[in-house]
């Protein structure tokens, strides 16, 4: 059977020869059934096929992935994101030799770019680039999610846009860059999309019931669901993974989201400047973390198979959509039951009437 893969004359992707030698490898009489086979072909592997693969790749002689010389510079990209996302070898060439530029990574770009499209118009606006959000005006803005406008179901979705500063929003783009695009070009815009704004929601609904007095701003909920999912990711396939300096570079991540919880902490309750209410949550954060190490994890270590077929898959949904139900019943009940002082909404400012009691001589009426 080797012999007969070896010299015949189909053209074949050099990964699914590689894959139908490790099926043949895996079975005690050399054998592929007519569904593995289907599914080679097709591009579709499903968790018996993924199984089969790895009981017989080891024994396949092949060569690696970065011994491959002659590569254009789009391919030399497509193999370093190969090389930073996926542990095994037999994927990493698999998704090499699969890869297309059709659908592009556009979801985490158009979220940058609408980022820095935002914040540029209210730095114009406000003239100020740092701690914006001690300004009225961008408080008042209908992106922002603030505690008095549970109504407006949006507003747990667009503070995404919204940032502190330029020190925040270039850690979260970076971030979204450097980590969200090789994610998505590897794993699809679905998958990607789909864990970014569950990070999202979550992390305007953890603020609402952890912190419900306080606004947020930011796409932390979102970016720390990327990156805990891809830093979680590396540590259990930490024997596999081939990018290098893997070790600094985690610790470097490590450190430089912790410092940013931190400074987030600190503008929560040691504002640096005067306000006139609760400043934006550190919540966010780790609810997108949250998100990251449950629902994420399993979808990077699910590539190209199916999530519906898994049972850890349905359980993470279940768990989320009890979470939502759970997040919607408290804003709706919670507050009035518990009494919670809400800070009043920017653009609800006090009103400018006098009391019935107040003499006119005090504005100087006459």
């Amino acid at each position: 059977f080797t012999s007969l893969v070896e010299h015949h004359e189909l053209q074949l992707d050099p990964s699914k020869l590689d894959m139908l030698l490790a099926l043949v490898q895996s079975n005690e009489e050399g054998q592929v059934c007519y569904q593995e086979l289907i599914e080679l072909m097709s591009s579709k592997r499903s968790s018996s096929f993924r199984r089969a693969i790895a009981n017989g790749r080891r024994t396949l002689q092949r060569e690696i992935l970065l011994d491959e010389t002659g590569l254009g510079l789009y391919k030399r990209f497509v193999r370093y994101v190969a090389y930073e996302i996926l542990p095994c070898e037999t994927d990493r060439r698999w998704y090499f030799h699969q890869n297309r530029l059709c659908p592009p990574p556009v979801f985490i770009a158009v979220v940058t770019i609408v980022q820095i499209i935002v914040f540029m118009c209210y730095g114009i606006m406000l003239n100020k680039w740092v701690l914006q959000t001690y300004q009225l005006d961008f408080m008042k803005s209908p992106l922002v999610y603030h505690p008095g406008h549970r109504a407006q179901v949006w507003r747990f979705f667009s503070y995404m846009f919204m940032h502190v500063g330029l020190e925040q929003l270039g850690f979260n783009a970076l971030l979204q860059l450097m980590i969200g695009v090789p994610l998505e070009m590897v794993h699809g815009i679905l998958r990607i999309s789909l864990l970014y704004m569950a990070g999202v929601l979550a992390g305007s609904l953890t603020v609402s019931i952890t912190d419900m007095r306080a606004p947020v701003v930011g796409g932390s909920g979102g970016v720390y669901a990327l990156c805990s999912a891809h830093l979680a990711n590396v540590v259990m396939n930490w024997a596999g993974m081939r990018c290098p300096y893997k070790l600094l570079r985690m610790i470097l991540a490590l450190v430089c989201m912790s410092s940013e919880v931190g400074r987030a902490v600190w503008l929560r309750f040691s504002p640096p400047l005067p306000s006139s209410g609760p400043q934006p949550s550190f919540m966010a954060h780790l609810s997108g973390a949250v998100v990251g190490i449950s629902m994420g994890l399993l979808i990077l270590r699910s590539y190209e198979e199916s999530l519906q077929k898994q049972c850890s898959w349905w359980v993470i949904i279940f768990s989320f959509i009890t979470f939502l139900l759970f997040a919607i019943f408290w804003n709706i009940f919670a507050y009035e039951l518990l009494g919670v002082q809400i800070p009043r909404p920017p653009d609800e400012g006090p009103s400018c009437q006098l009391p019935p009691s107040s003499p006119p001589q005090m504005l100087g009426i006459r």
